[in-house]
């Protein structure tokens, strides 16, 4: 079945984008969030050239949403890049400490370098990146220990630049979540559909069900579905399983069965699958 182009890039992006591009200049850390699901398909081409040399944590959220031996894939992979990841569950506060620990111990640097040239301390300046819904807000109300940013399981609940006072060493800037202006790479917007990290408008459900059951036989993660519809032959496409899926189970209606399978993947009914690995990924260069 063929996929229509995936294309989203909202009004209130592009605008957050420039203004962005403005505070990052005032901050001394960012804090790069991604989904742990998908680690390439939300890297932003344009955000080392953003971010220059300024000093930068790599925060892979959702870890709880991949197995652990994944989990130790990307820590290898990452670290053999020269860059060691973060890993957190920002809705249950999971890593969420080291996190701002390592944030806080740029600060320290940043302070003794001021004190040095006579100046006075102060916070450290952080900003909160990463693509929509990959759980940039939820992160903040995490290291801040009480909710002062609206955060919500779908993409674009942020649409404008806040700072947010930690504590009296760190102060963060929570932004939108950017997107290149244009999905070149339309394999990484499928898997972005799938995991819910851009606007359902975007993209035809039933060919982002077909996608995943594809991307799940192709990576080895079929028991989930097998528990969850029973056993379908894996020698099926994605459209033919979605079809004999929906004619057993469902009358039909392929409408309603691709939107259970994705709910079900999203919600982690279907159990802890990566889409991507790195051994099965092209790697963007950074």
């Amino acid at each position: 079945m063929p996929i229509p182009a995936i294309q989203w890039y909202p009004g209130h992006i592009a605008k957050a984008e420039r203004q962005l591009q403005e505070q990052i200049k005032k901050v001394d850390v960012v804090l790069e969030v991604r989904d742990a699901r998908i680690p390439f398909a939300t890297y932003h081409p344009l955000l080392a050239t953003w971010i220059g040399n300024k000093h930068k944590l790599l925060v892979l959220n959702r870890v709880d949403m991949i197995p652990l031996n994944v989990k130790e894939l990307w820590t290898e992979w990452f670290l053999s890049q020269g860059e060691q990841p973060f890993f957190a569950n920002a809705q249950q506060g999971t890593g969420v400490v080291a996190i701002s620990k390592a944030a806080q111990s740029v600060g320290v640097a940043i302070n003794q370098k001021r004190k040095e040239r006579g100046m006075l301390p102060r916070p450290v300046r952080a900003v909160v990146i990463g693509f929509p819904n990959v759980g940039k807000s939820a992160l903040i109300n995490r290291l801040v220990n009480k909710k002062v940013v609206e955060s919500a399981r779908r993409a674009g609940v942020t649409r404008a630049l806040r700072w947010v006072r930690i504590s009296d060493q760190l102060e963060l800037l929570d932004a939108p979540g950017i997107i290149p202006g244009r999905l070149s790479d339309q394999l990484a917007a499928v898997k972005l559909a799938i995991c819910d990290d851009i606007g359902e408008a975007a993209y035809d459900r039933q060919g982002m069900a077909a996608a995943l059951i594809e991307l799940c036989q192709e990576l080895g993660y079929v028991d989930g579905l097998n528990t969850r519809y029973g056993s379908v032959p894996t020698t099926l496409s994605g459209e033919e399983y979605l079809h004999q899926l929906a004619n057993t189970k469902y009358r039909g209606d392929l409408e309603r069965t691709s939107h259970l399978i994705l709910n079900d993947f999203r919600t982690g009914v279907l159990g802890n699958i990566p889409l991507e690995l790195p051994t099965k990924s092209v790697a963007p260069v950074s």
